[in-house]
């Protein structure tokens, strides 16, 4: 030990050192006295009086063997496997505290002297009860057996007990003198087939009895287990065991939210293994809900308060567990994030404290620099922790207040004294409070103050006393409209059917959402948009909670309903969709194609169960909240139109590789596959989808190829498909798919006219049968659709060879003239059909130098230029097609530059009115006409007459 050490800890050290040597000499037990084992020994003792104590009790365990033992890697369930039970009960509980006593002191050995770091030693901890649990379980088991029998159930199926682990042993993360959290459980009623038959009920009873019994029976050598079955249903007033039915029963109707905050970490550590886990499903439901659950903050509040209770009543301020800073926030920080987005992301799912941390932080749940502070955290408070409890082996999270414990404690963790000690604890604590404060109780929050005006109008509100001068008053002018809707509010179904509580909530919510309204650009259209809203979620008060928790999410919500009717819609629809309001990953979504494929392919991965409605309807909510995150990016200014168009483009081809993806392997299901290498089936994007171009509420042009030379083949499926007509169920499925409205709405309107011959032709043809077709029949203007195709799903091979097949029918030799003519002539008839434009108002789609013209004139280009210049089909956007058209010479700097910032403008205030529910028809202004006159102007010198 370093000299630093206060005498008083100096002799104490040595002393028992001494004691321990002349122990030794007495039982004959060799103590190799060198410098590496004395230090080692004199560090345990510095340690822990437990250790001092088991060495003199067993001082063979300082023999060469037994030190070997305990510097030794691998856990107890090793060791567990050579411990014989003897069937006489004193001598089995005896050998279980022996066992236990040896392995503590392993595990204290090893780490104050550094040869396991805090995971090892709280996952060695853990193993360790675990182990005794299944010998005493098995003795017990055996025990039982020789008087009753085995239990069974009704049909006869042997029946074992399920111990169930919580708290830190079901985290795999136990304290060195914890008390160990256990619920008993059976899978099912009967009886046992014994001579002295027990109903199944009272013979799990019995066994749990015993089971405690051996564990918790205080003997000459001590106990081997403290164990804790207050957490069971009904807790101390409940059955000792009960059935699962009775479990599932009492968790549906009586399970509260502490519970929910309990069932996080459990997992089964005893007896019938694969059971528990049917257990835990069974219950899983109840612990992780199917939405987003922003009530579990109730929940906690709650816990916290009884917990703040017991601190005040027992002055436990500076209890590492439970008192400001401790380790109990920092769970319920982590746990907290848990239970309201587990249900939605099984990777949260996780027992361990760190490993949950660690998960939270990879989602984006909890920044990078709270996981860190909270991490250090935990780990140094568990860390004192666990050294206060080696110190005597005592159930206790409370620091000791003699200096010598203090200074033993300190040293111990490799610090100089107490007040080094002392110090960090207090900077740790302060960082875990903070964050804890934060999570618990945002700025602005459910404490704070409503304007006593606001709370006056909603008592009106429920008086049906409110008069629309008294919301003028207020600030929301016109208010007759306002105070109609106001009026309807409590009157609705869906609000008279609230439970007490979630009118309680609603009650301390509307005030609040009348200061956002009033606050935002347009009150009086925002406040009409969160009345529909609030009735729409008026039955699911985690919503409810949500918006009365999260006051940024209220002012963020109320900005974008007084600015976005599209995106308030799209919220009043599916409510899913307020997460994303608040997400703090924001600005974390997936933009590039590939990590759009690949974030849809992980969120399908975690379901829980394949079958197609569930995966159609994950597939759903995916697109609606990443349509939506892009619709705010563009509304905030955080995304231009182009970018936004092409994003939109790339969520769009995921979604219908998703949706074909699953359409071919349940056709697979039913019919079998049909042979040869992939599925011989490809999906063409046209229009907004092929040029990468989509709007908000654009529709998909599709076109479906097939591999002809599959025809004629049979499917291997046990109900066979001859191939034409697998690929066209298969196409119809796709078709069916994307357009079906479920419960989280429609993934998109489906166009499938530009196939060949149209509406009239098959929805899916062959490959050679599109090759004719386009070489053969096609008009100009459906070349020119072509040029914006591109394969946007399917069979990889296939979609190569349609990429080919495109570039040559369109690299055929024009005549320039003609093609120009053509490509004029059919805009002008739709100008004439579709042009909505007026002398205030300009159709910024169809108007004459408006989008379709900046289109026709580079598809016209293309067609005329692509024989000399096939670089040109080498993209299908048409910001990309600028320039192309640009390098290839076909326009000069200037029209080029003209050309990308009239379509970049004209696209960006074409979303914008479809973000303001109008359709692209805007006021004209001086800056709108320039533009389109510079449009027009270039076409016009490259030889268009639009």
């Amino acid at each position: 030990m370093p000299a630093t050490e206060s005498p008083a800890l100096q002799a104490l050290i040595d002393d028992r050192y001494a004691e321990l040597s002349a122990r030794c000499r007495a039982a004959g037990v060799p103590l190799h006295d060198d410098a590496g084992v004395s230090e080692r020994i004199r560090r345990t003792l510095l340690a822990s009086d437990f250790a001092f104590e088991v060495w003199c009790r067993q001082p063979q365990l300082l023999a060469p063997a037994g030190l070997e033992r305990l510097r030794a890697g691998g856990d107890a369930a090793a060791r567990i496997e050579a411990l014989k039970l003897p069937d006489d009960e004193a001598a089995c509980l005896a050998a279980l505290r022996r066992f236990r006593h040896a392995e503590a002191l392993r595990l204290v050995f090893r780490d104050v002297n550094g040869l396991d770091d805090l995971p090892e030693t709280l996952s060695a901890t853990s193993v360790l009860y675990e182990a005794l649990l299944g010998a005493a379980l098995d003795w017990s088991e055996r025990m039982l057996a020789g008087r009753y029998g085995h239990a069974h159930s009704g049909d006869g199926e042997r029946q074992r007990l399920v111990v169930v682990g919580f708290g830190k042993l079901g985290g795999g993360e136990l304290n060195f003198s914890s008390d160990i959290d256990l619920v008993l459980a059976y899978p099912r009623g009967g009886q046992s087939d014994g001579a002295r038959a027990l109903d199944n009920s009272e013979y799990f009873v019995r066994l749990g009895r015993q089971l405690v019994r051996l564990l918790n029976e205080p003997t000459v050598d001590g106990i081997c287990a403290r164990v804790d079955l207050r957490l069971r249903p009904f807790g101390n007033a409940g059955r000792l065991a009960l059935s699962f039915a009775a479990m599932e029963q009492y968790y549906q109707s009586e399970g509260r939210d502490w519970e929910r905050y309990a069932w996080i970490k459990a997992r089964p550590v005893a007896g019938d293994r694969a059971a528990g886990k049917q257990l835990q499903e069974l219950l899983r439901p109840f612990v992780y809900r199917k939405y987003l659950d922003y009530t579990a903050f109730a929940g906690l509040r709650e816990m916290k308060a009884l917990i703040d209770a017991e601190v005040a009543r027992k002055d436990l301020a500076d209890n590492l567990k439970l008192g400001p800073g401790g380790i109990r926030e920092i769970e319920f920080i982590v746990q907290l994030t848990q239970l309201i987005r587990g249900g939605r992301e099984p990777s949260l799912r996780v027992r361990g404290l760190l490993p949950a941390l660690t998960a939270c932080e990879a989602r984006g749940h909890i920044v990078a620099s709270r996981a860190k502070a909270l991490r250090e955290a935990y780990v140094f408070l568990r860390r004192v922790e666990n050294r206060v409890q080696m110190l005597r082996d005592a159930q206790t999270h409370d620091i000791p207040d003699d200096a010598l414990s203090r200074e033993r404690i300190a040293r111990g963790l490799g610090l100089a004294d107490w007040e080094q000690l002392a110090t960090e604890l207090a900077r740790h604590r302060a960082n875990v409070s903070e964050e804890f404060a934060a999570v618990l109780m945002p700025e602005g929050g459910r404490s704070a103050s409503v304007a006593v005006a606001d709370a006056a109008l909603w008592q009106q509100v429920c008086a049906e006393s409110l008069e629309a001068s008294a919301l003028e008053h207020s600030g929301f002018v016109p208010g007759a409209d306002l105070a109609e809707c106001l009026l309807k509010l409590p009157q609705a179904a869906t609000v008279r059917a609230m439970s007490a509580r979630s009118r309680e909530r609603l009650d301390r919510l509307m005030p609040q959402l009348f200061a956002a309204a009033r606050a935002s650009a347009a009150p009086v259209p925002c406040l009409l948009r969160l009345c529909r809203l609030v009735q729409a979620v008026a039955r699911r008060s985690s919503y409810l909670a949500l918006l009365e928790e999260q006051p940024a999410a209220r002012l963020r919500l109320a900005k974008l309903f007084a600015e976005s009717a599209f995106l308030a819609e799209r919220v009043i629809a599916q409510p899913l969709l307020l997460d994303d309001v608040l997400d703090p990953r924001i600005d974390q979504l997936p933009l590039k194609r590939a990590d759009i494929t690949a974030e849809i392919a992980r969120v399908l991965g975690t379901l829980d169960e394949r079958e197609a409605e569930a995966e159609l309807e994950r597939i759903n909510e995916f697109k609606a909240s990443n349509a939506f995150r892009l619709g705010l990016a563009f509304n905030d200014g955080r995304a231009d139109a182009v970018a936004t168009a092409r994003r939109l483009a790339a969520l769009a081809e995921s979604v219908v590789i998703a949706v074909t993806a699953l359409a071919e392997r349940e056709l697979a299901a039913q019919h079998g596959r049909l042979p040869g290498e992939g599925s011989g089936f490809a999906v063409l994007g046209y229009g907004s989808l092929g040029g990468e171009e989509l709007g908000f509420a654009s529709d998909l042009d599709l076109v479906f190829v097939y591999d002809g030379r599959r025809a004629h083949a049979m499917s291997d499926g046990a109900r066979p498909l001859e191939g034409s007509r697998w690929y066209q169920r298969l196409a119809q499925r796709v078709m069916n798919w994307l357009t079906v409205l479920t419960r989280a709405g429609r993934l998109y309107e489906v166009d499938t006219r530009l196939r060949p011959d149209g509406s009239k032709g098959l929805l899916v043809g062959s490959l050679d049968a599109f090759v004719a077709y386009q070489q053969g029949r096609a008009w100009t203007w459906e070349h020119q659709a072509l040029l914006r195709a591109r394969p946007v799903a399917g069979d990889a091979a296939l979609n190569a060879e349609l990429a080919e097949v495109r570039r040559t029918v369109l690299a055929v030799p024009r005549k320039h003239d003609a093609v120009l003519a053509e490509v004029g002539s059919m805009r002008q008839r739709w100008r004439a059909e579709r042009d909505r434009s007026d002398a205030a108002r300009f159709d910024l789609k169809q108007g004459h130098g408006g989008l379709l013209d900046i289109e026709f004139a580079l598809q016209g280009l293309v067609l005329a230029h692509a024989a000399g210049s096939p670089e040109l089909l080498g993209t299908t956007a048409n910001a990309g097609l600028i320039e192309a058209c640009r390098a290839a010479g076909l326009l000069d700097a200037n029209q080029a530059a003209i050309l990308a910032v009239a379509h970049a403008d004209l696209l960006q205030r074409a979303l914008a009115c479809t973000l303001d529910l109008r359709s692209r028809i805007a006021p004209r202004d001086e800056a709108l006409e320039q533009l389109c006159a510079s449009v027009r102007e270039v076409t016009g010198a490259l030889g268009f007459a639009f």
